[in-house]
């Protein structure tokens, strides 16, 4: 099936002349993370306070970056976890950057492991310790810990519902949001959206390949709900979320699912989709009016969780 490219917003469809899909696999990916590093970190635009530090655990470091805009005391905080398909992407994160100017907030952003290197569960690992070295160190960081959040974008999103259930299972810490933007949930992409072999960016190829690498092979509907939160059984437990995606989405119709599921489950849950957008659009066509919307949204809904 063919994704009808008519459908994607107008202001987006220039970008991706500049932009293809994306074609991943384990024999270039080390090359692809060479060229993508080369187009990274523009000047920021943010102006927050930047803290590089190394975690430590069971023999391994993780690095972390700590952004804030100010350093008042017992200030809310966000365990921020980067997109890239498992396999792609950094901590030094613009957008951790954008939330902890806009919320006045701390936000940790991890290096987790990446795969096919690191396949799963090296990085939610890296990330639920991340969490749990939060919890323990509120004092020193001057966050309150009752006003933690988790999230992240894409593969982090996923990362961060992933991690959200582990944490339910294990020690349970307080979370008072899961913020997942357009989410990576599902390593079957089973969903009528996850058909279209196509979709801009992040296509169906690209994205079996990605999860086949974080899952160290196809293990179908046997993967671990940590990896492929989609696989999960129960969803009751879990913090608040707020959900988002694109319409024209790869991932659409499984994190609209995931959403319906939170909310069968009561689990609180704020679900948005917005129009003609493919996946992470406004990355690409920051000044695109449904740009503007998606990031005003969720940046709200998080200050709002936050506050």
């Amino acid at each position: 099936m063919k994704l009808d490219y008519s459908k994607i917003d107008r202001e987006l469809v220039s970008a991706l002349e500049d932009f293809p899909a994306l074609d991943l696999d384990r024999e270039n990916i080390v090359k692809m993370r060479e060229l993508l590093a080369e187009q990274a970190n523009p000047p920021s635009l943010s102006k927050v306070q930047e803290e590089r530090r190394t975690i430590s655990t069971e023999g391994r470091n993780i690095p972390i970056f700590i952004y804030k805009k100010t350093s008042r005391k017992n200030q809310p905080a966000v365990l921020w976890i980067h997109g890239g398909g498992y396999i792609l992407g950094s901590a030094e994160d613009e957008r951790a950057k954008t939330i902890a100017e806009f919320c006045d907030c701390t936000v940790i952003s991890v290096e987790y492991r990446l795969a096919p290197e690191h396949p799963f569960p090296a990085g939610p690992d890296d990330c639920f310790f991340s969490l749990k070295w939060l919890h323990a160190n509120t004092e020193e960081l001057e966050i309150d810990p009752e006003k933690v959040a988790i999230g992240g974008a894409s593969a982090g999103a996923g990362m961060a519902a992933g991690v959200a259930l582990m944490n339910r299972d294990r020690d349970n810490f307080p979370l008072c949001l899961q913020l997942l933007l357009y989410p990576m949930l599902d390593n079957l992409h089973s969903t009528p959206s996850g058909q279209y072999t196509n979709h801009p960016v992040w296509k169906r190829s690209t994205s079996f390949n990605a999860w086949e690498m974080y899952l160290n092979g196809t293990p179908g509907e046997a993967a671990s709900p940590y990896a492929a939160p989609s696989r999960a059984s129960s969803l009751r437990g879990l913090p608040p979320a707020y959900l988002s995606v694109g319409s024209e989405d790869l991932f659409r119709d499984e994190d609209i699912e995931y959403g319906r599921r939170l909310l069968d489950e009561d689990v609180p849950c704020e679900i948005a989709v917005f129009p003609g957008m493919y996946h992470a659009g406004e990355g690409f066509a920051p000044e695109a009016k449904i740009s503007k919307r998606l990031n005003q949204s969720f940046l709200v809904a998080l200050y709002d969780a936050l506050n």
